[in-house]
């Protein structure tokens, strides 16, 4: 029997549980009714479009009924036109807002970099600081000593240019280097953290960027049903064992039998 000689009774019955089932989307139908002109007919009929309404614009099901004039394909095109640009418009926004946080994770590492340059400096500072009052005070123990006259001026020198007590500098240094270090090392590890969220964000964005040639997809449970239906199927024949070898048959064995 072909497709012609199929009557329009069964034809509607198939069109009807595919829909009811969720097995076939408004895409589906658009895709039979371009196939011929008496499926076109029959996948434009309003019970079927009037269903999918239901479906997929639950919400708007009582402001459909009340422009009952219009056929229901044309007003769930219209729902869909509308569902359409709000989502657009939801996920410009979401965008927008991904971008801005994007911005502000790079405004705080470019902050933490800068405070870390300066904590480098200071540590630089110091530690120069540090080396030159060692020097001083390697310089007044080396006067208790006897040296000569050209080596104990300039290090008698060198102690008198210091203003400060020795002993107390060098432990206030110490002090100093040993914040330094430990400032670098939280900055850095607070950098790492916002360098990592930044990241994620840009991926994100990437991930939520939109391209003209994505399709725009309904959210319906009967697709997402299909969806795990055929990861079920895909699973399941990815895990069949192959098959055993094929044994020689009982005729080859006879005939090698005989050869020896």
């Amino acid at each position: 029997m072909s497709a012609e000689e199929i009557p329009d009774e069964l034809w509607r019955k198939v069109l009807e549980i595919g829909v009811k089932s969720s097995t076939f989307s408004y895409k589906d139908l658009c895709c039979i009714s371009i196939s011929s002109r008496r499926l076109c007919r029959l996948s434009s009929e309003d019970s079927l479009w009037r269903f999918l309404l239901v479906i997929d614009f639950p919400t708007h099901i009582h402001s459909s009924t009340s422009s009952s004039q219009s056929p229901t394909k044309f007003i769930y095109r219209t729902r869909f036109e509308k569902e359409k640009e709000r989502r657009l418009a939801a996920h410009r926004r979401a965008l927008l807002r991904k971008e801005s946080e994007i911005s502000e994770w790079g405004r705080r590492i470019r902050e933490l970099e800068t405070r870390l340059s300066e904590e480098a400096e200071r540590l630089q500072a110091a530690s120069v600081e540090f080396s030159n009052v060692q020097r001083v005070r390697q310089a007044s123990v080396a006067l208790n000593v006897w040296q000569p006259e050209v080596v104990r001026g300039r290090q008698k020198q060198m102690v008198e240019q210091s203003a400060v007590p020795v002993e107390g500098r060098l432990r206030a240094l110490e002090m100093e280097i040993k914040l330094c270090k430990q400032q670098i090392t939280g900055v850095n590890r607070a950098r790492r953290e916002v360098k990592q969220r930044f990241d994620m964000a840009r991926k994100e964005l990437e991930s939520m960027k939109y391209h003209p040639l994505r399709d725009f997809k309904l959210r319906r449970s009967g697709d997402q049903a299909s969806n795990a239906k055929r990861k079920k199927l895909k699973t399941s024949i990815n895990s069949v064992p192959a098959k055993n070898p094929a044994r020689p048959s009982n005729k080859k064995k006879l005939l090698h039998s005989e050869s020896e």
